[in-house]
Parts: structure tokens; C-alpha cells; sequence
């Protein structure tokens, strides 16, 4: 049995993840900005919950002080920011800058005394780094500030392992399971494996990135090729 801490863990990926790993037998805390929401969740799927927001990081140090020993770490908190330079939203900005870059670093921080040689964190991008399209001013440049994150921490926190997922259109996902078919179809026929990544992909790929104890500094693209179309 393994102990993993999911933030951002109450719904759509996150949540699927701590749901498969408590299911395993696992010992999982999933964490979420509602403290009522997070309980709901880890009840539902046999985990702790634990009220925490990312975009406030100098209060994470108190909710995070009673964990125990931590062998793997999921960052896959994120924010659907909508912006362009042309007309930009300060606030949301740095809410998302603040929020993946300070707030997944700050946690890092405050749990790395709880773990040991052996353990491995895992944090989320996504392919907006790559493809960027009107409105992700913030999200690509961010997602491409994960890259750096995690080369830095794999640097300084050997041998713990750290490595990022970048997840591209998760088809199954909350976000895009209700677009339009005519805009799923379109995404599918640009994908070379003609089908839209699932969440059960990501988790594969995030317990792979977990598990596997040769695998560090490494970005997994999830996404069938998408990249290519």
C-alpha cells in the first residue's frame, strides 16, 4: 500500500486518479478549495479530504501540516482561464501563475520533509504550451512554466522523482464531454490515433510516471498524437 496526496482532486482527472488509487487499496488524501466538497468526494471513493487553494499559498502551510508520510504527489489543480493579451485580465493571471507555479512549488515545499528516496510527484500541464488558441495567453505560458518547475525540482530534490503529464483534449473529461459533436469530430479527425484521449489514459500515464523508478525530468504528452494533426 502506497500513500498519495491528489490536489485538486474533487473532480475530473484528479478525482479519477484518487478514485482508482483508493480503490487499489491505497491511502489517498484528494484536496479541493470547498472543504464541504472535498469530505463529499474522499467519502464517496474511500479518502481523506482536506480544504485547499492553491491560488493562496501562504495558507497552505496550516492544512497540509498533519499529513504523514508521503510516497507520491499529484499536482493536477488547475483553472480554466480565458485571456488575451488584447484584452487581459490582470486578476485572473495571476490567480493561474499563482496558483500552478507558486502554489504546486509551495506544497512541494511543505511536504517534502514527509518523503523519502523513493517517492515521486507528478504534476500537471497541457498542451495549450504547444498549441496555444486565442484565450490562452495565460494557460500556454504557464503550461510551458511547468517544464521548468519540474526540471528544477527533479534537480533539487534528487533522488525523489518529479516528472509532468500534459494532457491534450481528454474527450471524457468534464471540461469537453458536453461540446458539440461537430468540434469533438474535428479534434478526432486531427488526431492520429482518430479517438480523443480518455481519463483512464491520464491516470495510466500518471501511475506509470509514478511507478516507474527510472522515469525522471520527464513531460508525458497524452494526447494520440495530437501535436502531429
Amino acid at each position: 500500500m502506497s500513500s498519495l496526496v491528489v490536489v485538486g482532486g474533487t473532480s475530473g482527472i484528479g478525482r479519477e486518479l484518487a478514485r482508482v488509487r483508493a480503490r487499489r487499496g491505497d491511502e489517498v488524501v484528494l484536496t479541493g478549495r470547498d472543504a464541504g466538497r472535498a469530505d463529499a468526494v474522499a467519502r464517496e471513493i474511500g479518502a481523506r479530504g482536506l480544504a485547499l487553494d492553491l491560488s493562496r499559498p501562504r495558507e497552505l502551510a496550516g492544512p497540509l501540516s498533519d499529513l504523514g508520510r508521503v510516497d507520491h504527489l499529484v499536482l493536477a489543480g488547475i483553472s480554466r482561464d480565458e485571456n488575451r493579451a488584447t484584452e487581459y485580465d490582470i486578476t485572473a493571471a495571476l490567480r493561474l501563475v499563482t496558483l500552478k507555479l507558486v502554489g504546486y512549488t509551495e506544497v512541494v515545499h511543505r511536504l517534502r520533509p514527509r518523503m523519502h528516496d523513493g517517492s515521486a510527484i507528478v504534476l500537471f500541464g497541457g498542451q495549450a504550451k504547444e498549441r496555444p488558441y486565442p484565450g490562452a495567453t495565460t494557460v500556454a505560458t504557464v503550461n510551458a512554466g511547468v517544464r521548468g518547475l519540474v526540471n528544477t525540482l527533479a534537480v533539487e530534490l534528487a533522488p525523489v522523482r518529479v516528472n509532468a503529464v500534459h494532457p491534450g483534449v481528454v474527450g471524457d473529461s468534464p471540461y469537453w464531454r458536453d461540446k458539440p459533436r461537430e468540434v469533438l469530430a474535428a479534434l478526432r479527425a486531427r488526431t492520429p490515433t482518430g479517438r480523443l484521449a480518455t481519463m483512464a489514459d491520464v491516470v495510466d500515464a500518471v501511475d506509470f510516471l509514478l511507478r516507474n523508478g527510472s522515469v525522471n525530468a520527464v513531460e508525458l504528452n497524452v494526447d494520440g498524437g495530437w501535436l502531429l494533426g
